[in-house]
This record gives structure tokens, C-alpha cells and sequence, in this order.
């Protein structure tokens, strides 16, 4: 099996990125300005309205270390706040998680899921919910709050290390190799997750479905002090493996003879993705496609240097996760819909649009 780089004729017919010719600064200024609009909304709306004006009042005299008294900042501070940074870190490690994997793979159909760690905390965090449950639960009379993204990120972890050991032979790692476990690894959580539903009773079988549909509203200043140290510095380092990256769309001789150390390159952009989208999934639940569409559409608007598309896919899936949470819950307000919904029923057809575009891009 090969996997083929992306085509060399341009990704959009309509020439997108036209519009951005020597203008990085400018989507970079766009998308900033985007993530401000994204952030002021997803405070002030809501089952309880707060104008825009007031959320700013809020946040300015929290700020200044005078938080403000009465309901709406209780409600900013201590409910939407953290439910949005909680957002905005886990969309930027999946967007730029995204982008990295499909740098590493020289294909623009990768995502996180193909190095298993998805498929590994899914996989972990259904052992929790139904043998923690059933092993635990007489020993301690109730499984701790925080074993189940514990498990998830542990999960998620070992089993991208193992994919790695896996795929690497005599200090090579084959890229290749990694997809085809990550694949038959998939297939296998699958199955085991199947199992699980089946003998799972009524609320863990709740559970479960709650968790691979992805959510956000566990969110608490807890959860986000304890996903911060795996995502924040995934999201400074990545950056830094941007000309490996594109040294190696020319391919693994070329880019090592450029001077790159190759196998570094690929060993820390799998740690990174590994640590980050682990972390992630710990806290929210499988939310997908966010990491496959994002840098598509800035590959579009602006090229496929990884100079700007690690960082503006970090960016723009801040935004969009946000966005999508929002109207999660907000659109069937007082009940709220699984985050996972919304960003499938977008990011499906746009992965299908993809695909009918490559038209064989893939040679198995």
C-alpha cells in the first residue's frame, strides 16, 4: 500500500486562495477578530440572553479583579466562561492536530483518528463506564468523577505508542504501516465497543452514547486546569515542526538531504497529536471531522505552507467548536444537542465533497 501524496493541481477550482495572495497577515488579523465575535456570543447567549455589552462589562471588571455582583456574571464567570475556553483549547488541538496529521501523512484525507488515539480513549473510556462500573463500584460504592477522562487520556496514549512500536523497524517509522494498524485498530475498538453496548445496561448504555457523541457541557475550571498542561504546549510546538513539514511534501529522501531530521519530525508530531487530541477527547467526548475540514478551508483560502496552516487551523477550530457548541445549545434551548451532531452533520458532506474532488487520490 502507498500513500499518495495530495495531486499537484490547485484544490480549488475557483482559486480561493486568490484571495489571500501575500495576505497572511490579514486572515491571521480575520480570525482573530472572528474568534472575538465567536467568544462574546457564545458568552451572551444562551437560555438566559446577556447583551454583548454586558458580557464586555463583565469581563473588563473581572479583569480589573473586581468581579461583578448579580445573576447574568454569575452565569458568565462560572458557566459560559468555562465552557468556552474549554472549547477553544479542544477545537485548536483538533484543527491543528488535524493539519499536522495530514502533513505527516502527505494526505489531505487524514485526521487524529488514523494514529488510533481516538479509537484508544473511546475504546478506554467504554471499560470505564462498563467493567469500572460492574468491578469498582462494590469496592468504592461509586466510580470517581475523575476516572472516566483518566482512562480515556491513558487509553488514547498507550495506544498510540503502540501503533508507533508497531510501525517502526530498525529507527524508521512507516507512515504507511501506522495507517494500516490505525485502521485494523479502529475496527477492532469498534467491535469491542459493541460488545460493551450490548452487555451494557440502561444507563451505562446512556453513558456511552453520550460520550462518543461529544460535549462540552461537563466543562468546569477543573477540567480546563487539567487539559491545559497536555494542549497548551502542543499548540506552541507545533508551529516549530513547519518546515519539516513541508520539506517532507517533497518526500522522505528529499526532505532528509534538505538537512531535516526526518524521524524526529515524525515521532514528535505523533507525541504532539497523541498528548493534545487524548487530552481532549478526555474532556469532550469524540467530536469529529473538525480536524479534517478546518485545514482544508484554510488551504484554500490561503495555500499549503504550514507556516500559516498550523496556526490558523488552530484559530479558525477554536472558532468553530465554539460556534457549533453554541448552537448546540441554543437551538433546542432548554435541552441541548451533543456537539458531535453538529459538527458531523457539517464536516460529513464537506469529507464527501472532498473525496468525489480527489477522485482516486488514495492508491491501495
Amino acid at each position: 500500500m502507498s500513500v499518495a501524496a495530495a495531486p499537484s493541481r490547485p484544490l480549488g477550482r475557483t482559486r480561493l486562495r486568490e484571495l489571500f495572495p501575500g495576505r497572511r497577515p490579514l486572515l491571521f488579523a480575520g480570525l482573530a477578530a472572528m474568534l472575538v465575535m465567536v467568544g462574546i456570543a457564545a458568552l451572551g447567549l444562551g437560555a438566559t440572553g446577556i447583551p454583548a455589552a454586558r458580557v464586555v462589562a463583565i469581563l473588563a471588571e473581572a479583569a480589573a479583579g473586581r468581579p461583578a455582583q448579580g445573576g447574568d456574571a454569575l452565569i458568565v464567570l462560572q458557566v459560559r466562561l468555562p465552557r468556552l475556553l474549554l472549547g477553544l483549547l479542544v477545537g485548536a488541538a483538533l484543527a491543528s492536530s488535524g493539519a499536522l496529521m495530514q502533513g505527516l501523512f502527505r494526505n489531505p484525507l487524514a485526521d487524529p483518528g488514523l494514529v488510533g488515539v481516538s479509537a484508544g480513549a473511546a475504546l478506554a473510556a467504554a471499560a470505564t463506564i462498563v467493567l469500572g462500573d460492574a468491578l469498582l463500584t462494590p469496592l468504592l460504592g461509586a466510580l470517581p468523577f475523575g476516572l472516566l477522562p483518566v482512562g480515556a487520556f491513558a487509553g488514547g496514549l498507550l495506544t498510540t505508542l503502540a501503533l508507533y512500536r508497531i510501525a517502526t523497524r530498525g529507527g524508521r517509522t512507516s507512515m504507511a504501516t501506522m495507517l494500516l494498524a490505525g485502521v485494523a485498530f479502529g475496527a477492532l475498538s469498534g467491535a469491542v465497543m459493541g460488545l460493551f453496548s450490548y452487555v451494557s445496561d440502561d444507563r451505562q448504555l446512556r453513558d456511552l452514547t453520550f460520550w462518543s457523541l461529544g460535549s462540552l457541557s461537563g466543562a468546569t475550571w477543573t477540567k480546563i486546569a487539567a487539559a491545559a498542561p497536555f494542549i497548551l504546549p502542543g499548540l506552541v510546538l507545533t508551529p516549530f515542526l513547519a518546515r519539516g513539514l513541508n520539506a517532507l511534501t517533497l518526500g522522505e529522501a528529499e526532505a532528509y538531504h534538505l538537512g531535516v531530521p526526518v524521524q524526529r519530525v515524525k515521532a514528535l508530531a505523533i507525541l504532539l497529536v497523541a498528548v493534545a487530541v487524548g487530552a481532549s477527547v478526555a474532556c469532550a467526548g469524540m467530536i469529529g471531522f473538525v480536524g479534517i475540514v478546518v485545514p482544508h478551508v484554510l488551504r484554500l483560502l490561503a495555500g499549503p505552507d504550514h507556516r500559516m496552516l498550523l496556526p490558523a487551523s488552530a484559530m479558525l477550530g477554536a472558532a468553530l467548536l465554539v460556534a457549533a457548541d453554541t448552537v448546540a445549545r441554543t437551538i433546542a434551548a432548554p435541552a441541548e444537542l451533543p456537539i458531535g451532531i453538529l459538527t458531523a452533520a457539517i464536516g460529513a458532506p464537506f469529507f464527501l465533497w472532498l473525496l468525489l474532488r480527489r477522485q482516486g487520490g488514495l492508491v491501495l
